[in-house]
Formats: C-alpha cells, sequence, structure tokens
C-alpha cells in the first residue's frame, strides 16, 4: 500500500502509559497497539501531560510527570508527550481549551508535514472537546470514543457536559464500549444515530485458564496468600468508586474465604483500619501494585474476582477474568449484563454487602468449569477491536 494511499490518524489520548507512568490507560495502548500491527494505517498518538503551575507542579505524581520525554515509541508510532497547564481539583472543566492550546502548534506542524484523515479522541471528556477544537483548526473530521466514567462522571459538571454535547454534536461518529453506555449517551442528548458500540479487546495468550490449584501456590509464594480456602480478588485502584470497602464488609458473611486486593491507592489506610475494626485483618490481603505479568495468574489463582464499582462502561478487568476462567460479581452497571450472560460468568450483585457475599456464596458453590467460565470472553479479541476501529475511522475519512 503507497503512503497516499494510507489512512493517516491522530489519536489524542490523555489517558496513556508514559514513561513515568507505564501502567497509565494500558487498555488503550493495548487497543492502539493493535492497530499498528496490522500495517496499514499511519497513526499518531498524542498523550496531553497536564501539569500545574509552581509550587504545585513540586509536588508527586505531578515532579515524576514533568520528567516525562518528548516522545516515546509505540511499535512503529510515534507518542508525542506535549504539556498543558492544568488546575487541579479547580479547573478541569476548561482543560480542553488549554489542551487544544498547547498542542495545536505540534499538530500544524505533523499536519502540514503529511496531513491526517481523521483526529480521533480516546475519551469523551476532556479529549472530546479538545479534539473537535484540533479538528476544526485543521478542516479535517474527528471522532470520539466512550469508555464509562468520562460519561458517568463529567456528565454531571455542567460546564465539562455542554462541551461535550457541542461535540456530540459536531463529531463526523462516536463509539461507545457497551451497548448501556450507548444508551446512556443518548439519555444525555447526545445522537445515537451516531453512536456504534466497539467493544473491548482482550490478549488471549496472557488471559487463560490455568490450573487453579497451581497458581495458588504461586501466588501463595509470591504474595503469602493461604494456599487453602476460598480466595476472592478485587483488582483496581484502592478509590471509593471501586467499592472495595463494600466487598472487605461482606467477608463478615464468608467465614471461610480470603479477599486480596490488588491494587494502590488513597483509600488503603481506611480500608485497612475497616478490615482490622471488622476482624478481618487475617482473611483480608493488601497486594499493592501487581503488574500485567503477574495479574492473568493471579486471577487463575481466585475462586471468585469481585468488583463492586459504583460505575464503568465496560470494564477491561471484567473480560479478563473470564478469560482466566474466573467469574465475576458485578453491580447491575454499564454493559454488565452483556458480560455476565450465563450462569457460569457470574452474578450480578446489588451494591451491598449482603447481595455480594450471596452471590459469592453461590458461586463457590456452583464450581463453574475453567473452560466454560473462560467461553464468555471467546469473543473479544485485539486483533477484533483494532480491526474494527481501523474500519470506522476509514468510514468516516470516506474511503
Amino acid at each position: 500500500m503507497t503512503a497516499a494511499a494510507r489512512l493517516r490518524v491522530l489519536s489524542l489520548s490523555t489517558l496513556f502509559p508514559a514513561p513515568p507512568r507505564p501502567g497509565f490507560g494500558k487498555f488503550v495502548e493495548y487497543q492502539m497497539r493493535g492497530v499498528v500491527e496490522r500495517g496499514d494505517t499511519d497513526l499518531v498518538i498524542i498523550n496531553p501531560i497536564g501539569l500545574p503551575p509552581w509550587p504545585l507542579v513540586q509536588r508527586e505524581p505531578y515532579r515524576t510527570l514533568a520528567t516525562c520525554p518528548p516522545t516515546s515509541q509505540l511499535g512503529a508510532a510515534t507518542v508525542h508527550h506535549p504539556r498543558f497547564r492544568t488546575l487541579p481539583l479547580l479547573g478541569a472543566d476548561r482543560n480542553p481549551a488549554r489542551i487544544a492550546n498547547a498542542v495545536l502548534p505540534l499538530i500544524r506542524r505533523l499536519h502540514a508535514e503529511c496531513p491526517f484523515d481523521v483526529i480521533d479522541a480516546q475519551f469523551f471528556f476532556p479529549d472530546g472537546p479538545a479534539a473537535m477544537l484540533i479538528a476544526a483548526d485543521l478542516g479535517v473530521p474527528f471522532t470520539i470514543k466512550a469508555r464509562g466514567s468520562d460519561i458517568h462522571y463529567w456528565s454531571t459538571r455542567p460546564v465539562a457536559l455542554a462541551q461535550m454535547r457541542e461535540a456530540a454534536d459536531r463529531a463526523s461518529g462516536m463509539l461507545a464500549v457497551s451497548e448501556a453506555l450507548r444508551r446512556d449517551m443518548s439519555a444525555l442528548g447526545f445522537p445515537g444515530q451516531q453512536i456504534a458500540v466497539h467493544y473491548t479487546g482482550l490478549d488471549h495468550a496472557r488471559f487463560r485458564p490455568a490450573p487453579r490449584v497451581d497458581m495458588r501456590r504461586a501466588m501463595a509464594e509470591r504474595f503469602g496468600l493461604p494456599v487453602n480456602g476460598p480466595l476472592l480478588l478485587t483488582p483496581g485502584a484502592l478509590i471509593a468508586i471501586k467499592g472495595q470497602a463494600l466487598a472487605i464488609e461482606a467477608m463478615a458473611s464468608l467465614p471461610e474465604a480470603h479477599l486480596a486486593l490488588a491494587g494502590t491507592g488513597g483509600d488503603e489506610a481506611g480500608l485497612r483500619t475497616l478490615a482490622d475494626r471488622l476482624g478481618l485483618a487475617g482473611r483480608v490481603h493488601f497486594l499493592g501494585q501487581v503488574s500485567h505479568d503477574v495479574l492473568p495468574d493471579l486471577m487463575a489463582a481466585a475462586d471468585v474476582v469481585v468488583l463492586p464499582s459504583e460505575r464503568e462502561g465496560l470494564a477491561n478487568v471484567w473480560i479478563e477474568a473470564l478469560a482466566c476462567g474466573t467469574p465475576l460479581v458485578i453491580p447491575d452497571i454499564g454493559g454488565a449484563r452483556e458480560v455476565v450472560c450465563t450462569g457460569s460468568s457470574g452474578r450480578i450483585a446489588e451494591r451491598n454487602p449482603a447481595s455480594i457475599a450471596g452471590a459469592v456464596s453461590e458461586l463457590l458453590a456452583a464450581r463453574a468449569d475453567q473452560t466454560e467460565v473462560a467461553a464468555g470472553a471467546a469473543r473479544f479479541s485485539w486483533n477484533t477491536n483494532a480491526a474494527e476501529l481501523v474500519a470506522f475511522w476509514n468510514r468516516i475519512a470516506g474511503r
């Protein structure tokens, strides 16, 4: 394929791995790596790094972020990490204009060297309105992908919602990670006929069933987890919206079980205090940040993955758990019913300790075969995800 015939896409993503934070937004990296590996699309990624003014920039995590190099590589694709000025907790509603103003000089130069066919935004806010401003400046179409919190959180802020609605009206196409999220977007007044469902992908070579007994022994050696008894796993940042407190409280009704929390975050001290107060400290294990290389083995070692999040679109971790043969207990949020489709896949439970404990007990009693559970994730792959995304961009570009 000649250079002139190749689709050229500029993708804007505020949530994307950068050298100082390599685990940040890995699912976007996996999606874009799938696009790059196809070899039929010229992809340039812009990952704006928000830094506050001095003296806040001297504090973490901004001090570390400030060391980010201007560019990095994702295979054949260059990832640019330009800076923009942000005001933590106060001015985030105005970040789209700040991002656009900061990155436009770079983007104009890249566009002059080789024009872009499509501007792509990987989140609805702040990326979507920023992409709208960039696309208007360049005179090319733009698209926006919605993933969950970018809709459910930012739509509660009137200034942000007004910008999102304008971007939705002007976008040439939009994607949502689940049918449920597409309905939520339509309910907000976004043009539903412009929204297509684009499910997440999965690396089946990494996330696959493995003998639970063997994985349990390996995780016991690595993390000090017990070898015997039911093991529940809750992966994710230790923040309130992820609901780890509900999982801990459910343990009071599951006397034989242990709960492993894989992640770090600002709620860790409070969660430890809760476990102590309930007399569960010996059965609640804080593993810290677990690498993506170890997470599949940890999921395969667990009997149930419990994720009582307040909101999600269609979480990658749901699909990854199923692919490892481990059933889910999740609330009726986002695309939960598009993932938990059979009894072997798990249970939909209300966000309270009694419902969570009851759902876990049912799954522990059923003991579904790992291969049967994993079949629920068979339709998800990064190859399919990338093919659908490239086809979508081509339609927007009129190819």
